[in-house]
């Protein structure tokens, strides 16, 4: 992010807890409109809590998330959806029922009114989903339903897109396809950010990374100097990136 451009989000000193555990205790970051941040860490480190805080999904226990510089800290998702802010999930949620068309009507029918949506052919081309337009979602596999889980987010012409381990299962020539995709949609000035274990992947997409741990930043930077931190190999990478 250049010195002058300012974030179109800004998450500073957040809390979530859950009964007597802390997930996020005074995590603070920012991502800029064009820019992809990686969210890494080991599991429970608060990747996916952080996410899920952002995207209404939970109310923060504490510290502020401001989109544009407005909190939008409790704010439910379906309606954080009409402000710019859409995500994929680690296991994708579609209607299992409704076909691929149908699921993607539904994501045209409820995004931002402001905004001149994609037209249902060019997001099937786009993410190789056209030959199974008719089928029910339940019919198809993991790689597919994943990407019709990103296709209805991207759907609702989403500022801030929340990618949730989406990498996850997808074969080497799938994972460098996804990852020109996400390129391409940063370059339209969409800010991105990455929740993935995939390391490789990260550092191919990614223009910053913070390196979480118990729910508090241990890095932040770029992913070929974080590797060469002690305390990042320590408690996350085991040196097995380096290798």
């Amino acid at each position: 992010m250049s010195p002058e451009q300012k974030p179109i989000l800004d998450v500073a000193r957040l809390v979530k807890r859950f009964g007597g555990f802390t997930a996020l205790d005074g995590l603070s970051f920012h991502v800029a409109s064009g820019e992809i941040l990686g969210l890494v860490g080991p599991n429970g480190s608060g990747k996916t809590t952080a996410i899920n805080v952002v995207s209404g999904l939970y109310a923060p226990d504490g510290g502020e998330v401001a989109l544009d510089g407005h909190a939008i800290g409790g704010i439910a998702s379906h309606r954080l959806v009409h402000r710019g802010i859409n995500r994929t999930f680690q296991i994708p949620k579609p209607f299992l029922s409704l076909s691929v068309r149908e699921n993607i009507r539904v994501a045209l029918a409820y995004g931002r009114a402001a905004v001149t949506p994609p037209t249902i052919e060019a997001l099937l081309d786009e993410y190789r989903l056209a030959e199974l337009v008719d089928r029910p979602a339940a019919d198809l596999n993991s790689a597919q339903q994943k990407m019709l889980d990103l296709v209805r987010a991207l759907a609702t012409r989403p500022r801030l897109l929340l990618l949730d381990e989406l990498a996850a299962g997808l074969n080497p020539a799938e994972l460098d396809w996804i990852a020109g995709r996400i390129k391409a949609l940063a370059a339209t000035g969409m800010a991105i950010i990455v929740v993935e274990h995939l390391m490789g992947f990260i550092e191919q997409i990614t223009d910053r990374v913070i390196v979480l741990n118990a729910g508090k930043e241990i890095f932040e930077g770029k992913l070929a100097a974080a590797v060469q931190e002690p305390q990042v190999i320590e408690v996350f990478l085991g040196g097995e990136h380096a290798a």
